[in-house]
């Protein structure tokens, strides 16, 4: 149960363009009241070329302590913070800000964790893995660093942007850990396969890999929370694939966003 708003009621927001697919209010609202924290999440749809109005309609709310990013506004987020993570500069990208005392906004990205942690509850271990991920986006190039960090032998990134792809290749091959390389929607020979791009989420649209050449073996991971089985985990559902939707993804991630809009995760 969520309790009714007061004056006195934080709030917290958020942003996105589209925004009716998200799955954060209800769930992160009721996690503030299960912590005893008088705070609400509520959606803001605003366009790209809104969206400087809106940050700086933002920093003067001063009841508003934190927004939650989606779609397509990670990358422009990150530039309005004043400080963020060591993994939030390292993919210049956020999906969460928090007020900080002076006013400003700290930033964080944790949309790779919320993925992996997904991947895990389904008994699934990236570590030693050829993996492929479609998507460079914010939360592709997160999901990107967790796989890397999480130890696959190999990964492969697809993006039809080849400019941000191939921007992101390099910076992880910087890091020193697993080969990185230019991919293709072909996934034969892929253990694990992640979707990081909105594909699927209107009528009509192309799966973002052949799904002709998954593996039964494969892991097949999404982000997208509506529809809630992508038809891309449909068809990997049909070939026995074990798989996780982006309502997986974001209830594992869920507690990780509270802790950082509520200042107790540590990061600075």
């Amino acid at each position: 149960m969520i309790p009714a708003p007061t004056g006195a009621t934080r709030l917290y927001v958020i942003v996105g363009d589209p925004i009716a697919q998200v799955r954060s209010p209800a769930g992160v609202s009721a996690e503030f009241a299960a912590r005893g924290h008088d705070g609400i999440l509520v959606p803001v749809q605003v366009a790209t070329a809104d969206l400087p109005n809106f940050l700086s309609v933002a920093n003067r709310l001063k009841n508003l302590d934190g927004i939650v990013v989606t779609i397509p506004h990670k990358f422009a987020c990150y530039q309005a913070c004043a400080s963020a993570t060591d993994r939030a500069h390292f993919l210049r990208t956020v999906n969460l800000m928090r007020r900080r005392a002076d006013g400003t906004w700290h930033g964080d990205m944790v949309d790779g964790l919320g993925f992996l942690g997904a991947a895990r509850v389904k008994g699934i271990d990236p570590r030693g893995m050829r993996a492929l991920l479609v998507g460079a986006g914010g939360a592709g190039s997160a999901i990107a660093l967790a796989l890397v960090e999480g130890g696959v032998r190999e990964l492969a990134i697809h993006d039809s942007a080849a400019e941000r792809r191939d921007a992101l290749i390099g910076r992880l091959n910087d890091l020193g850990k697993a080969p990185v390389r230019p991919g293709a929607i072909d996934p034969a020979g892929f253990d694990f396969i992640a979707n990081a791009t909105p594909a699927g989420m209107k009528d009509g649209d192309p799966f973002p890999v052949d799904v002709t050449r998954l593996a039964p073996s494969a892991y097949c991971g999404c982000v997208i929370t509506k529809p809630e089985i992508s038809p891309f985990i449909v068809e990997a559902r049909k070939l026995g694939c074990v798989t996780a939707t982006g309502t997986d993804m974001y209830q594992q991630h869920q507690s990780i966003m509270v802790d950082f809009l509520l200042g107790a995760d540590r990061s600075r």
